[in-house]
């Protein structure tokens, strides 16, 4: 058995445990995320949430095209050398991304910090952003060196690294990013009496906002460095025993790692440019409708600060398991193992609408009682925008999981062809709604269903070619669904008991979760959605399977 197949049948269930690892602290970040929104939300207002959220559109694409794409790429490369035993060259693909990324993110950086002014009064329309992106600049290349360090950890087929430093890089920038945003916006309020321009507060206050994310990152990179340091004497020891006759010269990595990243961050930055083209047509669209500045900053507050902030606590997980995948299918692209890449791309789907599906009747069964637990907002444009956008939490995520299947299978193009045919349509959808039926800001989220919709049926369109695979539809979708259909039953009727019982903005609402997810997780087992290897694959599947098959919850199997 060659080298390849040993590695492939060894790794053939872990990457659903390392990408579970991912998934889990990804949530936590989100989560973490969520609840330190609600104070800054609180400090910023609706208009600072508006310049907060503008700043990071611009720091998003930057970020694209200085780093995201590392992680990716480089985990990527690295796997398949490793899965081939050439230890010496996974490493000089590390080496020679650290290097690419230094210069890269140096560059982007210096670009954002000095053009930050021009960029948020030519660009963004929005003058009094340029606080918060200039305080972002210096974050750029912190995350682009950190971004190769995960990969290489990715690649080497351990996630915990990357999940580690995520969760301290969002600790540290909840804590900063609260006293930064109380501390700058008094600053700011100040400045505002004294040249009587009173949105200065909140953009003040965006950019203390924006400073926890910089020492967020420096946290999260400082520790990548520690590990890496302990990790040192391994890299030595498999580099003296490494055998690998032929060694790949840094340009050649550097041509096939540019063929890798390219592709990656067009497509990327298609999926991302969306928001700020969103937010570019709808200040022009509304000021040309007569709204003042004041006004749709406002709505665009809601949409970045509570709508945003919500949907993206259930991507989390399409995006863990959408880069344990990737190197996982580059080990099965080396080998040629046709059912093993099928199976990875079938558990991948199922274990993503598991948890995207009932967070999408979630949110519309409680889109109002969470606004009111996490922003303490009764109002009806937050709770509208989360009920109606919910859905794109499922295509969202197959969007997302199936263009990394397709990066993992070699097919780097593809996805970005198909955010590309999505955006067109997208920016056609939101002028049509904006200017015809005048949907002012759900014109935004209408728009964003028809980006992931076109964007995850065009996905999977291109997998059934490129391998000739045919996804399961029961248990993928129609289970879940069904689960989560009763699920949403059950939580609404709880949350409407509990209320009239113990009226408040907490119990009734708290209550209702827990509900729905014990409901959801019986009705998930009772349908038989999960067979015995799905949950043993799972961590501590096989505790998982044993609590299961004491209470009954796994359903009978007739002979």
């Amino acid at each position: 058995m060659s080298e390849v197949h040993k590695k492939t049948n060894n790794k053939k269930d872990d990457f659903l445990i390392q990408g579970a690892i991912l998934a889990i602290a990804a949530v936590v970040t989100k989560i973490i995320g969520v609840a330190y929104r609600i104070p800054l939300t609180n400090i910023l207002g609706d208009e600072g949430n508006g310049f907060y959220g503008y700043a990071f559109e611009i720091y998003s694409v930057a970020l694209i095209l200085s780093s995201f794409s590392y992680p990716l790429a480089v985990s990527k490369l690295v796997s398949a050398r490793m899965a081939m035993n050439q230890k010496r060259n996974a490493f000089r693909v590390f080496l020679c991304a650290l290097v690419f990324s230094i210069v890269v993110g140096l560059v982007v950086s210096l670009v954002i910090f000095f053009g930050a002014e021009a960029i948020s009064t030519n660009l963004m329309k929005s003058p009094l952003s340029f606080y918060a992106l200039k305080m972002l600049a210096p974050g750029l290349l912190i995350v682009s060196v950190m971004g190769v360090i995960r990969g290489y950890f990715q690649g080497l087929g351990t996630m915990i690294p990357t999940a580690v430093s995520q969760i301290i890089e969002q600790i540290i920038n909840a804590i900063v990013s609260i006293v930064g945003a109380a501390a700058l916006f008094k600053v700011g309020m100040r400045e505002a009496v004294k040249q009587k321009e009173e949105l200065l507060g909140p953009a003040y206050g965006a950019s203390g906002g924006t400073l926890g994310t910089v020492i967020g990152a420096l946290a999260g990179f400082l520790f990548l460095l520690f590990i890496l340091y302990l990790f040192i004497p391994k890299i030595k020891k498999q580099l003296r025993n490494d055998r690998t006759r032929r060694e790949e010269s840094y340009r050649r990595i550097m041509k096939i790692m540019i063929l890798t990243i390219v592709p990656v961050i067009f497509s990327t930055a298609i999926g991302n440019i969306n928001q700020i083209i969103d937010m570019y047509l709808f200040n022009q669209i509304m000021s040309f409708q007569g709204f003042a500045e004041k006004e749709y900053m406002a709505l665009l507050g809601i949409y970045t600060g509570k709508y945003n902030t919500l949907i993206n606590v259930p991507l989390a997980v399409a995006n863990g398991l959408a880069a344990s995948v990737i190197p996982s299918l580059a080990v099965v692209v080396a080998s040629g193992n046709k059912k093993l890449a099928h199976e990875k791309i079938n558990q991948t789907l199922r274990f993503t609408m598991l948890i995207a599906i009932p967070c999408f009747v979630g949110f519309v069964s409680l889109s109002s009682p969470l606004m009111i637990l996490l922003f303490n907002d009764a109002s009806k444009t937050p709770a509208k925008l989360l009920a109606i956008g919910a859905i794109t939490v499922v295509f969202t995520s197959i969007s997302t999981v199936t263009g990394a299947i397709l990066q993992g299978l070699d097919k780097m193009l593809a996805p970005v062809k198909n955010a590309a045919i999505s955006l067109v349509l997208h920016v056609i959808s939101l002028v049509i709604m904006l200017t015809v039926f005048r949907w002012n800001i759900y014109a935004v989220v209408g728009s964003s269903i028809v980006f992931s919709i076109c964007s995850a049926g065009l996905n999977i369109r291109e997998i059934k070619k490129t391998v000739k695979y045919h996804q399961e539809t029961s248990n993928t979708f129609v289970k879940p669904f069904l689960a989560s259909a009763i699920m949403g039953v059950v939580t609404y009727i709880v949350y409407t008991g509990v209320n009239y019982i113990l009226p408040g903005r907490v119990i009734p609402t708290m209550v209702a979760i827990l509900s729905a997810a014990v409901t959801y997780a019986v009705f998930v087992l009772k349908l038989g959605t999960l067979s015995k290897q799905d949950i043993l694959d799972l961590p501590k599947g096989r505790m998982i399977y044993n609590i299961s098959k004491k209470f009954h919850l796994l359903p009978v199997r007739r002979r």
